[in-house]
């Protein structure tokens, strides 16, 4: 039986009638295209059409590349020069058998060639061509521009003053040294990834780049060691640092255009023992339009933190680690509260965003603009509120309190471990108790975590020791994702808080006075209603958002509410 051709099943398939068919045939003859192109240009059909009976047809498995994430490794054995002249990509490697991705796999050409430059059996499936184009870019732009500049690049070439316009959005600036143009492509796919982070570490070989996107840390590229003075160069002349300093710690900053937007970068260098190491934070203005809910605020810690920050004086703090959130919620905080009505006025160390009807200040330590002078300036200048990007010393801490007592509004962070220690830590800093008891309404502790992928949700059995070690009932349900096309098989969507809000009573004030420790305002707050950052979770937990796993690398239990030894046990088994 004759296998029929691809206009054939579209008429069998009602997709087009003969009388299309011998228009688009014709066609085809005039243009030299497949007809298969032909009968989609001419929108007979779509191109999921045309591909569910070219799969049909070559009995071929279609591939939604969105849904894939390809290892770096594999598409390594594809030249993207290969990859773009017959629109196809590599999908996965079993043995000695490579599954290609293709828009057009009747070329036999394509088939040949491939088989010949990988030395594999190969194994075809079909794929959109805009999708294959958009996998293409993204999985080889790094690589792609890193071998360009391999090629071209001379030893004996000097990073140049045209170095500093960085634009990620026009890498073909004739201007820009490939190096620079090499810098931009991984600053822009760093942006598009979502990467909070980009980490360029100088090591014996080669300078490894790493992102943080959603907390955890995820290789992309590395360059050789050959390109490692250049690379570092060229980013600390956009940051306008001092390219001839190595030998000790600097900070800048600069912008580039990815996507039609302007984001702010922040640099950092450190000097180790293989180079400069540098960490770009990306302040994406594009995360900056995020509600006190979108954060992860909700029920009754959200109402209490409403009404909290709508007080007309005091020091409210809120307290966590680097990367923890802090300054994200003191900005939807902000953004909650502003209004045309009030004078704000924030000092920050750097100013990450600019907020619209609020003045923000940047610390400057050479100049003498510190936290502490700042703020002898600003209740000068009448605020209702101030906002403090970090007490980090005692004269700050002392303003903060002085500031608070004067009849203003005052916000700032502090790094603690949870709400209750924040006390602690403002005296210890050298601020009387009395004091603290007057100035401080509220202090709010909070952590992040990795949020499930709705869409792929399943029920599993974590380890009985996690369970166990997590106080948790046997028969609790559990769930986590398992990857799909939304998540991209990353089985999270984005990251959401965990708040654990000490609200400031008489009975606290009187704790603070008498010296009280942090576990008794702790427990005292607890009788009150604040729920610890681990019992915060386990609301998320149950209602299916996080994994217990995540939970516990975030926030444990705390340790009075099971024996010392089950806690050492769990440590130390490392789980």
């Amino acid at each position: 039986m004759a296998i029929k051709k691809i206009g054939e099943l579209l008429v069998d398939k009602n997709l087009i009638t003969p009388t299309q068919l011998k228009q688009a045939i014709n066609e085809q003859k005039t243009s030299g295209k497949r007809l298969g192109e032909v009968v989609v240009d001419m929108n007979l059909v779509t191109e999921e059409q045309l591909l569910e009976v070219i799969s049909e047809r070559l009995k071929t498995p279609k591939v939604t590349l969105e849904s894939i994430i390809i290892d770096p490794h594999i598409i390594q054995t594809v030249p993207v020069e290969l990859a773009r002249r017959y629109t196809l990509i590599p999908v996965f490697r079993i043995g000695n058998t490579l599954t290609v991705a293709m828009a057009d796999p009747l070329n036999v050409i394509a088939v040949d060639e491939l088989a010949y430059t990988t030395g594999c059996d190969i194994h075809r499936s079909i794929a959109p061509a805009p999708s294959i184009k958009k996998a293409i870019e993204h999985y080889y732009s790094v690589q792609d521009r890193l071998r360009s500049v391999i090629r071209t690049y001379d030893r004996a070439s000097e990073p140049t003053e045209s170095s500093r316009a960085m634009s990620a959005d026009d890498d073909s600036n004739e201007n820009q040294s490939p190096v620079v143009k090499l810098v931009n492509i991984i600053l822009s796919k760093a942006v598009r990834d979502g990467a909070s982070d980009i980490h360029f570490e100088p090591n014996e070989g080669l300078l490894r780049v790493r992102y943080r996107i959603h907390g955890k840390m995820r290789e992309e590229v590395s360059p050789p060691k050959s390109l490692q003075a250049e690379v570092i160069s060229s980013i600390k002349i956009a940051a306008e640092m001092d390219v001839s300093e190595k030998r000790v710690p600097q900070d800048g900053r600069f912008a580039v255009r990815v996507d039609d937007s302007t984001i702010d970068l922040r640099v950092s260098t450190l000097p180790t023992i293989h180079g400069e190491k540098i960490v770009i934070r990306i302040l994406d203005p594009r995360n900056l339009n995020m509600g006190l809910e979108d954060l992860g605020l909700s029920g009754d810690t959200l109402n209490d933190w409403r009404k909290m920050i709508r007080r007309s004086d005091g020091l409210i703090l809120i307290s966590g680690p680097t990367s923890s959130g802090k300054t994200s919620t003191l900005y939807s905080t902000l953004q909650e509260i502003n209004s045309i009505e009030k004078n704000i006025i924030t000092v920050e160390d750097p100013v990450e965003y600019s907020l619209p009807m609020i003045n923000q200040i940047q610390t400057n330590e050479k100049a003498g603009l510190t936290f502490a002078n700042l703020l002898r300036s600003i209740v000068r200048q009448n605020p209702d509120i101030i906002m403090v990007g970090e007490i980090r010393d005692t004269d700050t801490a002392r303003m903060a309190v002085g500031s608070a007592l004067t009849g203003h509004l005052v916000f700032s962070t502090i790094h603690t471990n949870d709400s209750a220690s924040s006390v602690t830590r403002l005296v210890d800093m050298g601020v009387a108790p009395y004091l603290v008891a007057s100035a401080l309404k509220g202090i709010m502790a909070q952590r992040l975590v990795q949020v499930n992928c709705p869409d792929c949700l399943e029920e599993y059995r974590p380890l009985e020791s996690m369970i166990e070690f997590a106080g948790l009932s046997s028969n609790s349900i559990f769930r986590r994702s398992t990857g799909c096309t939304k998540c991209r098989l990353t089985r999270h969507r984005g990251m959401t808080g965990l708040f654990e809000l000490l609200k400031v009573d008489g009975r606290i004030k009187e704790m603070i006075v008498n010296g009280d420790s942090d576990a008794t305002i702790r427990d005292y707050g607890q009788t009150q209603g604040t729920r610890s950052l681990f019992d915060e979770g386990t609301l998320k937990l149950a209602d299916g958002l996080i994994t217990l796993e995540e939970l516990l690398r975030s926030a444990a239990p705390e340790t009075s509410r099971f024996g010392s030894s089950t806690t050492a046990t769990y440590q130390a088994q490392n789980i």
